[in-house]
């Protein structure tokens, strides 16, 4: 009988990590796992938060934990350990890595179904972990991989002002060896993930391809006297039906002068003819994110002066394209390789405010960031654009004083020849292709 229930929660488990995400495969996850070691050069020990009672929207993993392990139950934790050369009084260790589960939880589990012990045989197969313990060995393992080594443990630290799923978990090793030091993994961890592994791409270019399938909808439902969240709701039901999980981001849909507030996300007003609207809006599928934005006229049509700012604004993002070199370019920076600068000096260059003053002053924001299990994922920006990197380019002109707001988001990934892929393609930018597309030509 016993058997045959650790059978069943097994199959239970594996089921459930094949069809709640579109998860890769555990190799992917286990070189990650020794890649992070190798750059640490130490101890790592990282912690998945626990499901707050509360949760509104359900439990949604930690972006680092999940990307070490695959795995979205809250509660786990994972140690990764280097191989070490005996030396002297050091004995050698081989690499090491180990996942600890939560115990059993059985009144929960009847609301939230079976979760993986520690116990299951098979927790190592399903995992792709080395080895699978229960939480409470943890402590020993921890001192174990610490005897005879550095008195450095890698985790989250939690940022300024922040809390760290990690810091609670760990406190025992303050109360037990006062010698042991904590350092922030999370760099280390943002410099791996600014690269992304061919699964990776994969799935940022399905969170891409749900969204511009949304996108295709605003564009054929925004007419005049829509409200904002209709639109809202219309796109979320798209991605979702399409094997999303969740938005991205809380979705923007900014008409008039909402099109001009960067981060407006009330969408509450009705739309009016004579006004434009920004659609800033994507979901998440399997974890990873994308960012997309377009403008449209509401009644279907550009006015003269929404048309310029329009066409200026989508020269810039072509002016940044055509300006990227793979292994040059960086998106932010004051040098002739930042694509930031390239965008902002072409909306200089081109048209006046009522005032008869340039344009710049009215780009308020970056022209882009990485995107990955993020929306705007962490990574390091301090080095050139490359290869397997995925980021939005999205420059965008706001002028309150005429309500109009522009900004075009597009998806980049550069493929491993160097060449800058518009994953959101699909998807029209040009003014004369954005009204054939609400009229739905």
């Amino acid at each position: 009988m016993r058997k045959l229930l650790l059978s069943c929660l097994s199959l239970a488990f594996a089921c459930s990590l094949g069809n709640a995400l579109d998860r890769q495969p555990n190799a992917d996850y286990h070189a990650r796992r020794e890649a992070l070691a190798k750059k640490a050069g130490g101890v790592v020990v990282l912690f998945a938060p626990l499901e707050a009672g509360d949760a509104v929207y359900g439990f949604r993993q930690d972006d680092n934990f999940y990307y070490l392990s695959g795995l979205t139950d809250p509660g786990a934790a994972v140690l990764i350990a280097p191989a070490v050369e005996g030396k002297d009084d050091v004995p050698a260790r081989a690499y090491t890595e180990i996942l600890f589960l939560p115990p059993h939880n059985v009144r929960l589990e009847k609301s939230t179904g079976p979760k993986l012990g520690a116990e299951n045989p098979d927790a190592p197969k399903i995992t792709g972990f080395d080895h699978v313990e229960e939480m409470g060995k943890l402590p020993d393992e921890v001192s174990k991989v610490l005897a005879n080594g550095r008195p450095v443990i890698f985790t989250d630290v939690g940022s300024q002002g922040g809390t760290s799923p990690s810091a609670e978990p760990l406190s025992f090793l303050k109360r037990t060896n006062a010698f042991v030091f904590f350092q922030d993994v999370k760099p280390m961890l943002s410099s791996l993930r600014t690269v992304k592994d061919a699964g990776e791409a994969a799935l940022i270019r399905k969170a891409v391809d749900a969204a511009v399938a949304a996108h295709f909808a605003a564009m054929k439902a925004v007419k005049p006297n829509v409200t904002e969240f209709e639109i809202s709701g219309l796109m979320q039901y798209e991605w979702t039906r399409r094997g999303c999980e969740r938005p991205a981001y809380s979705p923007i849909v900014g008409s008039g002068h909402n099109s001009t507030v960067l981060h407006y996300s009330e969408n509450s007003n009705t739309m009016k003819a004579g006004d434009v609207v920004v659609i800033d809006a994507a979901g998440e599928y399997s974890m990873y994110a994308a960012d997309i934005t377009r403008t449209l006229p509401v009644n279907g049509h550009f006015t003269a002066r929404q048309r310029e700012i329009y066409d200026i604004v989508l020269g810039a993002q072509e002016a940044a394209m055509a300006a990227f070199q793979s292994g040059k370019s960086m998106l932010f920076g004051d040098s002739d390789a930042s694509l930031n600068k390239v965008a902002k000096e072409y909306i200089k260059a081109h048209g006046k405010d009522l005032h008869g003053q340039p344009l710049d002053q009215y780009f308020i924001h970056g022209l882009g960031h990485y995107i990955g299990l993020n929306v705007h994922d962490p990574g390091d920006y301090k080095v050139p654009l490359g290869p397997s990197m995925a980021f939005t380019i999205e420059p965008g002109i706001y002028i309150p004083e005429e309500n109009i707001g522009v900004r075009i988001e597009d998806d980049y990934y550069v493929d491993a020849d160097g060449k800058l892929i518009k994953l959101s393609a699909a998807l029209p930018s040009k003014a004369a292709d954005v009204e054939k597309a609400m009229a739905g030509k």
